[in-house]
């Protein structure tokens, strides 16, 4: 990630489509916590939509991710990164609550079984 005040001069070189995240103030009120989201899926079909992220701590407090516009597409044994921001930091993660949906009204609604699963936090790296 880039700071925001230094992202033209870091991106505008390159001339194919970058994808970046920016690191944003620790204060309110644009205070936004990066995790990357690691998936290994082992689901048979393909399956492709969007994953939403919720933390709790030990105290039970909940924070739920504010990123993840893109769809995803999830095959067995692929491993599938997602960046993914929550406006709270939780140090102590007590569990992780996924829920997949391809957003769609119509049609089966569909699982994805997770083999392995990994969220790291971008802006305290050795958490």
């Amino acid at each position: 990630g880039y700071h925001a005040d230094r992202w033209k001069k870091m991106l505008i070189p390159y001339s194919s489509p970058t994808k970046a995240y920016f690191d944003t103030s620790d204060k309110d009120p644009f205070c936004m916590y990066n995790y990357l989201l690691d998936i290994t899926t082992w689901n048979k079909s393909i399956r492709r939509g969007y994953i939403e992220v919720k933390i709790i701590d030990y105290a039970g407090n909940t924070v739920e991710s504010q990123m993840n516009s893109e769809a995803s597409t999830f095959q067995q044994y692929k491993r599938v990164k997602i960046l993914t921001g929550f406006h709270q930091d939780i140090e102590k993660i007590a569990k992780i609550s996924l829920t997949f949906s391809t957003k769609s009204l119509i049609g089966p609604k569909h699982k994805l079984r997770i083999l392995q699963m990994k969220l790291k936090s971008l802006n305290n790296p050795k958490r």
